[in-house]
């Protein structure tokens, strides 16, 4: 009874927003009814006169003009392209396992089977309906010339919606539980069938292509005037339909939810909580280990089954998630493809698409890296590009090298020369730190008092996780997926540093008014930390600016795939990871991979990966986790003792210069 309540009420606001489609058709044919009475009574012989006459040579031309409007919103709505998601397609022959689930348990659900599968790199399922003439494949040919005629139509009515399911779902589900998940959205089928419903939901999607295209930029000023009229018309008709189309949706939604009761109801319940996880374990994976990939100009290739990694690393680190990997020797559902590699591999692409806006194909410059070279490929990579800019804004800003040597491997980059140059404490004992003067150079009257990133909170500490839609504020410093516990908390992570290079909404120079060496006994800012970090926002400002010229170049020259055709590459990346960080986030990044550097050259220290931390620095064969905490003393308080103490405890000379890229 319920499925039934849903789908009559849907239908219903289906017919509503029908009704307003055909109050617009009457109100455009209204004047042309009238001009048609006006000139049937003059045929007649019954409207006379002059004033008859003055009246129909008035309406007459206004009816013209209102039906050329109206033929014009009619022919734009109808021809304007909807939007579609960006999917990885899944043919039959790629995936028969699949199909054949899919298709049996529309069966059991008594609803048409979806007309294709495909595929999204994000954690959700839908229906997408792509029955519009330019989202399909050309109609195949027929030498009957009459046939023909009616192909369009019949392709119209009859087109079932597309399935998409997130990829990671393929990947950590197993087949059971896939089931259980795709049932309430198989079931949305058959309430789309209808043809109220279908007819409805064509008409608003069409309004909102037309909106859509009467807002694109680039026009003539005649195009612009025209459209602008189009667009105001579809904007008054898509707000009139806005509550009556939302709550035809949740009528199919109930009418769905409620087929889809009686169709492994049990295994649903569990299967959400695999869902969930499944999210939790998506967005740390991208955010932190797929986003420094990424800005290396690299793209993980096997996404999916990363993730799978993760939330097995999960399940051992947190007892939320206890029991969930033992589901890991039951059948996956990405057995259900003929090559699960190659489809991993397209949506992983994709997915650097969507959330990074990188090209559409590989390329010299965006290649795809395996996860047992990540540690080299990436970490190393990036730790040393980042030491790199360091020491690039330590020359621009005049700080000398390790002073008080002469030695030549004294004048290379060295770890001691950024902790001599952000302490704000002198140094009591100069034997103690070798490679660094306490007396000379810089006396105490020199270094500047207090830190000026005093009112840094713990939640704009760099690799606070951004985890979408999830509540972080549940456990202070908690990762803001679910069942996350201490062990895989953001500020344990070595290199907290996932670093965008574009830094809108702040000063791409530094301040003027700064001098590195500059004297100050004020207890107020830490100068040179401030002027640090706005060397490097704007030395990646820089970076930035030259960068995507190449990128947009070969992402043109490489085109698109059919189901990616429909979507602007001006928009990219649709979904952004992270907001901006801050200049002192940025320090911190830089001065961590600093230090990872100096660990790696001096103390044997080698890059690693952690699942749900991304890069890591292993330490006599254990993961750094103690080192943010450190390098945040030594950038907000001007302390350098709690990181130098954990340099001589895992035997790292600071003031051994480090290779660079």
């Amino acid at each position: 009874m319920g499925g039934e309540a849903g789908t009559q009420s849907a239908r219903s606001r289906a017919l509503a927003v029908l009704h307003i489609r055909s109050r617009a058709l009457a109100v455009a044919l209204l004047p042309a009814a009238l001009a048609v009475v006006l000139l049937a009574g003059a045929s007649t012989g019954h409207l006379v006169g002059a004033g008859w006459h003055t009246t129909r040579w008035v309406v007459t031309p206004l009816a013209v003009l209102v039906l050329l409007a109206a033929g014009g919103i009619a022919l734009v709505v109808a021809r304007s392209r909807p939007a579609v998601s960006p999917t990885v397609p899944i043919g039959e022959e790629s995936a028969p396992d699949l199909y054949r689930m899919v298709r049996d348990l529309a069966d059991r659900l008594d609803v048409p089977a979806p007309s294709a599968i495909a595929l999204t790199p994000d954690c959700d399922s839908w229906l997408e309906d792509r029955a519009h003439l330019s989202h399909g494949p050309p109609p195949p040919e027929d030498g009957d010339e009459i046939a023909g005629l009616g192909r369009h139509a019949h392709r119209r009515s009859a087109t079932a919606p597309v399935l998409v399911i997130g990829s990671p779902f393929l990947w950590w589900m197993r087949v059971g539980e896939l089931r259980a998940v795709l049932a309430p959205v198989v079931a949305g089928t058959g309430p789309s069938a209808h043809p109220d419903i279908a007819a409805a939901r064509r008409f608003v999607r069409g309004l909102d292509a037309a909106v859509a295209v009467t807002s694109a930029p680039h026009r003539g000023p005649v195009a612009r005037t025209v459209l602008a009229g189009v667009g105001w018309v579809a904007r008054v008709l898509l707000r009139s339909c806005r509550g009556h189309a939302a709550e035809m949706e949740r009528g199919v939604a109930a009418a769905a939810a409620e087929r889809a009761q009686a169709v492994d109801y049990g295994l649903r319940i569990v299967a959400q909580e695999q869902v969930g996880l499944a999210y939790a374990g998506w967005d740390r994976l991208l955010t932190r280990v797929a986003l420094p990939a990424w800005r290396m100009g690299r793209w993980p290739s096997r996404l999916d089954a990363g993730v799978v990694a993760a939330l097995t690393e999960l399940s051992r680190r947190d007892r939320l998630a206890e029991g969930f990997a033992s589901r890991l020797g039951e059948r996956p559902a990405c057995d259900l493809l003929e090559e699960p590699g190659a489809v991993d591999e397209a949506a992983s692409l994709l997915a650097a698409r969507l959330f990074h806006g990188g090209p559409a194909e590989p390329g010299p410059d965006w290649s795809p890296v395996d996860w047992q070279e990540y540690p080299e490929e990436v970490v190393d990579r990036k730790w040393r590009t980042d030491a790199a800019r360091l020491h690039r804004v330590l020359d621009a800003l005049g700080v000398r090298r390790t002073p008080g040597h002469t030695t030549p491997e004294a004048h290379g980059p060295t770890l001691a020369r950024v902790l001599d140059h952000l302490s704000t404490t002198p140094t009591t004992d100069a034997g103690s730190r070798p490679g660094a003067d306490a007396g000379r150079g810089l006396d105490a009257g020199s270094r500047p008092g207090a830190d000026a990133g005093r009112g840094l909170d713990a939640g704009s500490r760099p690799g606070a996780d951004a985890g979408r839609g999830l509540d972080a504020g549940s456990r202070p410093g908690a990762d803001a997926g679910r069942g996350l516990d201490a062990g895989s908390r953001s500020d344990t992570d070595v290199s907290p540093g996932l670093n965008p290079h574009a830094r809108p909404g702040l000063n791409p120079h530094p301040r003027p008014d700064i001098d590195a060496d500059a004297d100050t006994d004020t207890p107020a800012d830490n100068d040179r930390t401030s002027a640090l970090a706005a060397g490097l926002t704007a030395e990646l400002a820089r970076e930035e600016a030259a960068t995507p010229a190449d990128r947009k170049a070969s992402s043109a020259a490489a085109g698109q795939g059919p189901d990616t055709t429909l979507w602007d590459d001006g928009t990219l990346p649709l979904f952004p990871l992270q907001p901006p960080r801050t200049a002192r986030e940025l320090l911190a990044d830089h001065v961590t991979a600093m230090v990872c550097c100096a660990a790696m050259d001096t103390a044997g220290a080698t890059p690693g990966l952690d699942w749900l931390d991304g890069p890591s620095l292993i330490v006599n064969g254990e993961r750094a986790a103690d080192l943010t905490p450190r390098v945040l003393s030594l950038i907000e308080d001007g302390d350098p003792a709690p990181l130098r103490t954990w340099l001589v405890e895992s035997g790292i000379r600071p003031e051994k210069p480090v290779r660079l890229v």
